[in-house]
């Protein structure tokens, strides 16, 4: 009797040979830069398949060779990470900015058009409108809300429209929650796309995480992850990760090995460990958050609550991209108090249990105020048009009693 395993069983042991490691039952750390070959013709071959000079025959196995190159820890998180996402193929790096930024340089080129969505977190953003402009790569920007032939219309407004090159979203978009449809966005880049260039989507999926949502489900060719977050999920790890087809991944994975921003054994390892908790975690952060809302909905001193789980059916369009492309409401949170940045300060400041840091996706609840920290840098304007104002508090719910994040917000909200 056949039976197929589901990725939180998989993650204690698929890609590791306990054998070839001294019985070992969980991986070592490979704390080594380079790699004894048994012959001067296997490194011939391990160099011929990892500077893409040729592909693998069938049944030849990608050999090590050193440690920017690959690793033992680092192939084995790359299997692992490539269950969730039911992905062909998956390259790890040393920080989520550093998959972004891979995946914009290789698969963009000088006088390419880039479209994407907004809000992103603020370091894409500021990547793609002051970085990217400077090697001749130009962007156009849609925001929720939009129809489809809306969005086709602003690229072809820019008279650049057969330079277009990418879609790039993050949905749910941070700090908002707001949903951008994956499928729309597939057939927004198939609309440009020909016979001689295919058009791709890469979606940022950090605040769902690789157990929530699966954009290649979708439609996504590429989906990116700052593995520092859920995946990596106690705050002492930067990592990144993105994952897609065998040969867009290769693409990705032989820059990697230029830029030299591959993630290093240890990052492999913790990250491994932390794959094993990854979706008792997840579920308990998920099962917090809606306690929250909840809490935080019915406030008297909170405006507005952006969380999804607050989408209803006559919502329309938002409610059916939920239902469609996510597996959970998210842990993700944000708020409005009734005021401006005073008070949205006065509640940061006397936050006991939740912790006054950016980042999410961890263990520990988390609090920011995007308006002046992870989204600083976006156009002031922009920010106003997608409701990230001074009032905005963000949070990311960790694993803690619900009742004790309840307490200390409700203490913190008494402040104001």
């Amino acid at each position: 009797m056949s039976h197929k395993m589901n990725p939180e069983s998989l993650m204690m042991s698929y890609g590791y040979k306990p054998e070839l490691s001294e019985g070992a039952i969980k991986s070592p750390i490979f704390q080594t830069s380079t790699f004894v070959f048994k012959s001067a013709e296997e490194g011939k071959a391990f160099f011929e398949v990892a500077y893409g000079i040729r592909a693998k025959n069938e049944g030849e196995e990608m050999g090590l060779i050193y440690s920017r190159i690959n690793n033992p820890d680092l192939e084995i998180l790359e299997n692992r990470l490539c269950l969730w996402d039911e992905a062909e193929d998956c390259a790890v790096f040393e920080s989520g900015m550093s998959a972004i930024t891979t995946i914009l340089l290789e698969f963009l080129k000088p006088g390419d058009l880039l479209l994407m969505s907004s809000p992103v977190y603020g370091g894409t953003d500021h990547f793609i409108k002051k970085i990217l402009p400077k090697f001749g790569i130009e962007s156009v920007t849609f925001i929720v809300g939009e129809t489809k032939d809306e969005i086709i219309k602003r690229v072809e407004a820019t008279g650049k429209s057969d330079k277009l090159a990418m879609v790039y979203i993050e949905t749910p978009a941070n700090p908002t929650n707001d949903l951008i449809d994956i499928e729309m966005s597939k057939n927004i880049a198939r609309h440009f796309s020909t016979n001689e260039k295919e058009i791709l989507l890469a979606v940022d999926n950090t605040y769902m995480g690789p157990v929530w949502q699966h954009p290649l489900k979708h439609g996504a060719d590429l989906v990116i992850y700052s593995a520092t977050k859920y995946i990596g999920g106690h705050s002492d790890v930067i990592a990144g990760a993105v994952l897609g087809s065998k040969a867009l991944v290769t693409r990705a994975r032989i820059l990697r090995t230029f830029l030299g921003n591959m993630a290093g054994p240890w990052t492999g390892w913790l990250l491994l460990r932390s794959l094993e908790t990854l979706k008792v975690r997840m579920d308990m952060q998920a099962i917090n958050a809606n306690y929250v809302a909840e809490f935080l909905n019915n406030h008297p001193k909170v405006e507005k609550v952006y969380f999804l789980g607050n989408l209803k059916p006559e919502h329309g369009a938002p409610y059916e991209i939920l239902k469609r492309q996510c597996n959970s409401n998210g842990a993700m949170i944000a708020f409005d108090v009734k005021g401006g940045e005073k008070e949205a300060f006065t509640v940061l400041n006397s936050m006991k249990l939740i912790k006054l840091a950016v980042s999410l996706g961890s263990t520990e609840s988390l609090a920011e105020h995007p308006a002046t920290m992870t989204h600083v840098d976006v156009d002031i304007a922009l920010r106003k048009r997608l409701n990230i104002t001074e009032k905005m508090v963000r949070l990311s719910i960790g694993v803690e009693n619900y009742k004790d994040i309840i307490y200390d917000l409700e203490q913190a909200l008494a402040k104001i």
